[in-house]
């Protein structure tokens, strides 16, 4: 009898006489768990029999050690033979990486590796293996392993084997993220020859062995970057001094987050934008600690070990050309010596001091070009703000929480929102605030309260014998009463405030820092003098709806220290009134809009950075969603009391007074002259057409790029030209105005004709002026101009612009041609410019998050873009073809994106243009996973919540 049928395994290609290509246990197609175990393959030998049949080979771990390397390294051998590529990405995380491992990984087997020489904090754990293959039977590993001989042969390691066939949207999300970690700055080529000293130099300090000291610098001819959260404010920076014409700017960020780098860096680019190869410089700080690291890390940006001198105590400055200086060694006899405007740039670190008059002398005596002011802490110990008396009450750039704690340079923060029971909806309300005597009367003395934060600081600290407490109390009676109280209850605390004795101030930070005191209390923490790295524990015992304020007092607890796993805060909740907005405190946790808040507030938070939780407790839950919930639903009748209340009928004074968004009086079709009308400040009743214009009042929030801001205000004016006198530009732009208003040409015949019904309306004009004219002022990405074939379009990089203005602007949107509201799809070839224009959504799941959506279009880098093509585009379709040749067939590519489908208030959300962009290559068909390179850099915020991986 014949034998049955057999199963065809494999087709495998003799790799020596004899020698076949060895297959792994697991079938290519399934998933397993490998513990190391004697009944389980090891870890190594799989990754052996993968190694023999891979086409692309990816390797994350946090360290690779030389003997872990030779248990593969015939394998690696053999793949780099076959022309495999190999890609590492590794870290010097506590020095265990064996630098000869790297060097042999590049030199024997042809890999190309990737190192993140950060210190400060671990910034991957990661440990897995992707292996792509032509026949599309992805593997992957991902588990506890190292490439270390333990981890692959007889450590107790857990690692899953995945599929593409199994798992085929875990794969997706594996190589999407090791791209994005590729293509990030963080991780840096590895060259033996050109870097091995530096990695040298990166493990001995990881492992504590190598610390650098004083002003000795390792100048590795590297440009030192930013964090994107730094570059976000150097962004932000630049536009206050280009955009604006403000050349004394405060720049505030959190202790620990690189403000001395950014104003470094803020140098170097101020030498370019002042056409002077090192301007002078004058930095002012009150330590010699501070200013000789300063000048250490000015002289690391610029790659100069030889730059500035210092001026404190026993040093002298001899050139006077940049000057790192003690403010006490800046007397009146030296200033004297100067002339006011010897120095093109001064930066006054810890600008909260500059009230003093050793300060203020300096700042008073000199005549910059460019003023920059750095601190953590604006407030003063006397309650006013610096930025109110130096800067006409502005901050140039603050720092964006989660940017930093995305990027791991602050300590990771949990957050327990706890129940009072206190009563605040009888209080006195002045000025966005309650009454401080109020807030007195109600917490000082208040021992039932005061019972509770002792019990939950039992409840929810490990060991509160050993904490380091700060408590912010609402007034110099609250701070002593709260601790007496805590010193009644067994804890060594104290009570500081402005009529504290220097000595009695001093001591007191001394023995929190040694633990002799568990607590302090005070109402005036915001000073430099109170920066305890140590602090892990916050006590927030007065109600502040000023994200400001808040995020200052998370900052004196968020410096990362090696004893301090986590920042514990326990903020005291009570019922508050209807004009407490608990939403910027989160918001500034979050970086969530308010709709998107309530979800995640419903569901307890799912997505925060690494290491940081949002708890809110029992009734507290339901206090802040009812308090959030109340301010989104805030109608007219409430808006229209408020604006009475205020009496103030200019859209920009309310808004500073009822610190609300603008974007709120835009909800359910309303408008500022809607509001008005209602509150009595506009008597005469609308007319129909101004009625329907109001509507589109809303389509204006967006406006962020000053040239189209001027335009349409020219086009709105009382003698506004006409169509036909105007320039091309201002043509554009008028086309853009009319579309926008009227996205169905509005009956009219001509653009002249539609332009020349605003002339009645003149209530419509007025409000939107005023609304131009303030949102202006709140953009905060740059400009940058179209050129080449595109310098005729009114469209500028990195401004948002609706579906009616784009499409104006390309040409597309025409009378007797296609109007903007009948445009639907994502896409639009424009043949008169041989240009597409793809219009991204980044987010389009709103209601239930998928984890496949998230990997469809993404950035890959500041530069990079994947995007996928529509579902009906094949690779070899006349589309397909054009976006894979558009450079030789002369065609281009136009890059839009926003995050979101639709807004706060229901309108749909305008894209932002990140310019051309050139094609790189693509995966698939229908759809094309296209990677586009981008012609400018994506903007830093932007990047970081566009990027899957982003820092």
């Amino acid at each position: 009898m014949a034998d049955g049928p057999r199963q065809l395994l494999a087709l495998a290609e003799q790799e020596a006489p004899g020698v076949y290509a060895v297959r792994p246990l697991t079938p290519l197609s399934e998933t397993a768990l490998i513990t190391n175990s004697p009944e389980d393959p090891s870890l190594g030998s799989e990754l052996r029999a993968e190694l023999a049949t891979a086409d692309h080979i990816d390797l994350l771990c946090a360290f690779v050690k030389w003997y872990g390397l030779r248990v593969l390294e015939d394998s690696l051998r053999a793949a780099k033979e076959r022309g495999v590529e190999i890609r590492v990405i590794t870290t010097t995380y506590i020095g265990a990486t064996d630098r000869h491992a790297l060097d042999r990984l590049v030199r024997d087997f042809g890999a190309k590796v990737k190192v993140n020489y950060e210190t400060r904090s671990t910034r991957l754990h990661a440990k897995a293996w992707l292996f792509r293959r032509d026949s599309g039977f992805d593997t992957a590993y991902v588990g506890s392993s190292n490439l270390s001989k333990a981890a692959l042969l007889d450590g107790l390691e857990w690692n899953v084997r995945l599929s593409s066939v199994a798992t085929p949207a875990v794969l997706n999300k594996f190589e999407a993220t090791f791209d994005a970690y590729w293509n990030d700055s963080a991780f840096e080529l590895y060259d033996p020859d050109r870097d091995g000293a530096r990695l040298d130099q990166a493990l001995a300090q990881a492992s504590g062995s190598g610390l650098m000291t004083d002003l000795k610098i390792n100048l590795s001819g590297l440009q030192v970057r930013p964090f994107p959260h730094q570059q976000d404010m150097l962004e932000r920076l630049h536009i206050e001094r280009e955009i604006r014409g403000r050349n004394r700017n405060l720049l505030v960020a959190a202790t620990g987050t690189g403000k001395t780098v950014m104003a470094a860096l803020d140098y170097r680019n101020l030498s370019k934008a002042l056409g002077k190869e090192n301007p002078r410089l004058l930095f002012v700080a009150h330590r010699k600690e501070i200013l000789r690291q300063s000048l250490r890390t000015y002289r690391e940006v610029l790659d100069d070990a030889s730059f500035g001198e210092l001026l404190h105590g026993g040093e002298e400055a001899r050139e006077w050309n940049h000057v790192f200086a003690s403010v006490q060694s800046l007397n009146v006899r030296r200033l004297e010596q100067l002339a006011s405007d010897h120095f093109d740039i001064i930066v006054i670190d810890e600008f909260h001091h500059a009230t003093a008059a050793t300060y203020r002398r300096v700042i008073d005596y000199f005549k910059p070009q460019q003023l920059l002011g750095l601190t953590a802490t604006p407030e003063r110990m006397d309650g006013l703000n610096v930025q109110d008396e130096f800067f006409d009450g502005r901050i140039a750039a603050e720092m964006r929480l989660w940017e930093a704690l995305e990027n791991d340079l602050l300590c990771p923060f949990h957050y327990f929102g706890i129940p009072d029971g206190t009563d605040l909806t009888n209080l006195g309300w002045q000025k966005g605030a309650y009454a401080d005597r109020d807030l007195d009367n109600l917490y000082t003395g208040n021992h039932a309260r005061a019972r509770i934060v002792v019990k939950q600081i039992r409840d929810k600290v490990s060991n509160p014998g050993a904490m380091r407490a700060l408590g912010f109390c609402v007034s110099k009676a609250h701070a002593h009463f709260m601790a007496d109280f805590f010193r009644e209850a067994g804890f060594q605390a104290v009570a500081l405030d402005s009529d504290s004795p220097a000595g009695i101030r001093t001591q007191a930070l001394a023995d929190l820092r040694e633990r002799k005191l568990q607590v302090i209390f005070s109402v005036d923490l915001f000073n430099e003098g109170l920066d305890i790295p140590d602090v892990d524990t916050l006590l927030l015992l007065r109600p502040t709806n000023s994200a400001t304020i808040f995020l200052q007092q998370l900052g004196r607890g968020l410096r990362r220290t090696e004893t301090k796993p986590v920042l514990t805060v326990l903020d005291f909740i009570g019922q508050h009134r209807a004009e407490f907005r608990f939403e910027e405190q989160f918001r500034a946790l979050t970086n969530l809009t308010r709709n998107r808040l309530v979800d995640h507030i419903e569901h307890d938070f799912p997505q925060l950075p690494s290491g940081c939780q949002i708890l809110l407790e029992g009734k507290s839950k339901e206090l802040v969603l009812g308090n959030i919930r109340a301010q989104l639903n805030a109608n007219i009748k409430t808006l229209a009391k408020e604006v009475k209340d205020y009496s103030t009928p200019r859209l920009a004074d309310y808004l500073r007074e009822s610190r609300r968004e603008v974007k709120e009086l835009y909800k359910s079709e309303n408008s500022w002259t809607t509001v008005l009308r209602r509150a009595g400040f506009v008597e005469e009743p609308p007319s129909q057409e101004e009625t329907a214009l109001l509507k589109r009042a809303h389509a204006f929030l967006h406006v962020d790029d000053p040239e189209r801001a001027q335009a349409y205000l020219r086009l709105l004016a009382d003698d506004a030209p006409t169509y036909e006198a105007l320039p091309p530009i201002d043509q554009a732009y008028a086309r853009m105005l009319f579309f926008n208003l009227w996205d169905n040409a509005g009956g009219f015949t001509s653009f002249q004709e539609g332009l020349d019904s605003l002339r009645s309306q003149p209530v419509f004009r007025d409000e939107l002026q005023q609304l131009l004219s303030y949102v202006i002022e709140q953009s905060d990405h740059f400009p940058i101009p179209l050129s080449g074939p595109h310098r005729h379009i009114p469209l500028k990089i990195h401004s948002s612009y609706n579906r009616s203005e784009i499409l104006a602007a390309l040409g597309v949107a025409r009378f007797g041609g296609q109007m903007p509201r009948s445009f639907a799809q994502g896409v639009q070839w424009v043949e008169d410019i041989q240009t597409d224009a793809l219009l991204v959504t980044l987010e389009k799941n709103e209601k239930d998050f998928s984890p496949t959506v998230r990997y469809k279009d993404f950035a890959l880098s500041r530069t990079l873009f994947q995007w996928d093509s529509q579902n009906a585009i094949a690779e070899n379709s006349p589309t397909g073809l054009r976006y894979q040749h558009h450079k030789e067939r002369g065609s281009h590519v136009l890059l839009f994106m926003r995050r979101y489908k639709n807004t706060d208030i229901g309108k749909s959300h305008p894209w932002m243009l990140l310019g051309p962009a050139m094609y790189e290559k693509h995966t698939g068909s229908k759809p094309m996973a296209i990677t586009w390179r981008l012609e400018h850099d994506l903007p830093a915020d932007v990047w970081t919540y566009s990027a899957i991986a982003a820092g």
